[in-house]
């Protein structure tokens, strides 16, 4: 690639993007025009494209040092113009144009040579090495990174600190003059990399710089790129050849972001105020405080649905009978008592005359206390009359018909072990077990069927 057709690429390009810049500026402009951008809406609230102007001095010498083919440095003019999409609050591409002159020669006389200017290094006293003058213009297109674009100690940005990367392509035509005080050319023509025609080749531009807040729209930056070519001719020489040609960059500049002044620019916005201004933004402020009142009402809905004030166990607002006095037999789902009909007796095996039925709780077949007494007494008239009996166990009917068979026999067994334990002969006892047949009350009301949870003795 010649220099007047790198020229012509990077002149169109530039252009390129310089209009799509405009053009996104234009649609900014014409859209939303919400002042009140959030933190997670997106970068199309934001002002993202930027231009630049820049100008400085340049150098064959690195602030980072490294080696150069010339001891003698010396500063030369450049500018730029860059083209940046903000891609996000600490990351953009920009793309950069720059062009210059890096100036460079021999260094110092060698010491009693007066005015003898040697070429580093080749140990020809005689030789006297004027310069070397490169003319550049380079494009690169680089990644940003803002290094300070979250300030915790203030609401808004005003400094950002940045440093950015990349890649391009440098052309340039360096110039260098040299002759030797014998009237000879010294020997230097054998460094000649160049034949004075221009040169391409890839460049990595590396650099940090600071930005000041000026207003809204435009910002002073100030910052240091070092240029790293992939090639030994920038210079025109190749002395310390296979090392690499560089130069440095200083400048300082202007950027003004494009689109609608009601948009904040992107790179300039601090996220971590945007998150404290929603959490405390007032309209969110309200609808939390009318959230907390549709919580209390609904909170003072539910105690109302519970409250029960005869305690009854049946809210109010069902409570078909309020007032209903404490300790009152149970109730239905309205509030109100329920009223046990009589047991109408069924016909059941008689039982022996004198001896008083065991009666057992709800699916057990453990004897209560206050059976120990007629358990006493039938036991004693056992043994006196050395009468046998036989004990019929019997349940109500609840559960499987299975179920209760077992439970009325351990229930008769639990009655036969109590009589043989205080004296009465095991032969003269036997067990029969009837479930919940032959009840002697109705089994659908609860007094039937505690009635009906028995043991009963048959001589």
């Amino acid at each position: 690639m010649n220099y007047s057709t790198l020229k012509k690429t990077v002149a169109f390009s530039f252009a390129s993007l310089l209009v799509a810049g405009a053009v996104n500026a234009q649609t900014t402009a014409s859209g939303s025009t919400t002042s009140g951008a959030k933190l997670f809406g997106g970068a199309g609230q934001y002002r993202t494209w930027a231009i630049g102007i820049n100008a400085g001095v340049t150098s064959p010498a690195l602030i980072t040092g490294g080696s150069s083919d010339f001891n003698g440095v010396q500063i030369g003019p450049g500018f730029g113009v860059s083209l940046k999409n903000q891609l996000s609050h600490v990351f953009g591409i920009q793309l950069d144009l720059n062009g210059g002159r890096v100036r460079a020669d021999a260094g110092k006389g060698v010491p009693g040579q007066i005015g003898q200017r040697p070429f580093v290094g080749d140990g020809v006293t005689n030789q006297r090495f004027v310069a070397t003058s490169t003319n550049f213009l380079q494009g690169s297109i680089s990644g940003t990174v803002n290094i300070g674009s979250i300030d915790f100690l203030h609401r808004e940005n005003a400094i950002n600190f940045y440093g950015k990367a990349g890649l391009g392509i440098a052309t340039y035509k360096p110039d260098i003059k040299g002759y030797g005080t014998d009237g000879t050319n010294g020997g230097w023509e054998q460094y000649r990399a160049a034949d004075g025609g221009s040169i391409s080749e890839l460049v990595v531009p590396i650099g940090v710089g600071t930005k000041f807040k000026l207003s809204d729209v435009t910002s002073l930056n100030i910052g240091y790129t070092e240029n790293f070519i992939d090639g030994d001719n920038f210079d025109g020489v190749r002395k310390s050849y296979p090392t690499k040609d560089r130069y440095g960059y200083g400048y300082a500049g202007l950027e003004f972001t494009l689109g609608s002044k009601s948009k904040p620019a992107l790179e300039w916005v601090n996220p971590v105020a945007m998150m404290y201004d929603e959490l405390y933004d007032a309209a969110l402020r309200r609808e939390v405080e009318a959230l907390k009142g549709r919580v209390t009402n609904v909170e003072n809905a539910v105690n109302d649905l519970k409250k029960d004030s005869d305690g009854d166990g049946v809210a109010d607002q069902f409570d078909k009978c309020p007032g209903t006095p404490a300790g009152t037999s149970p109730v239905d789902g309205s509030g109100c008592p329920i009223v046990f009909p009589k047991p109408e007796p069924v016909a059941a095996a008689p039982a022996a005359a004198g001896y008083t039925n065991i009666q057992f709780e709800f699916d057990s077949s453990v004897l209560r206390t206050s059976s120990y007494p007629v358990l006493d007494a039938t036991s004693a008239d056992l043994r006196t009359t050395g009468s046998a009996v036989e004990v019929q166990g019997f349940a109500s009917s609840e559960g499987t018909a299975a179920h209760n068979l077992k439970l009325s026999r351990d229930r008769a067994n639990s009655v036969k072990t109590y009589l043989v334990n205080s004296g009465v002969a095991a032969s003269k006892v036997t067990v029969k077990a009837f479930g919940e047949t032959q009840p002697i009350a109705d089994n659908s009301t609860e007094e039937g069927r505690v009635l009906n949870r028995r043991v009963q003795f048959r001589k």
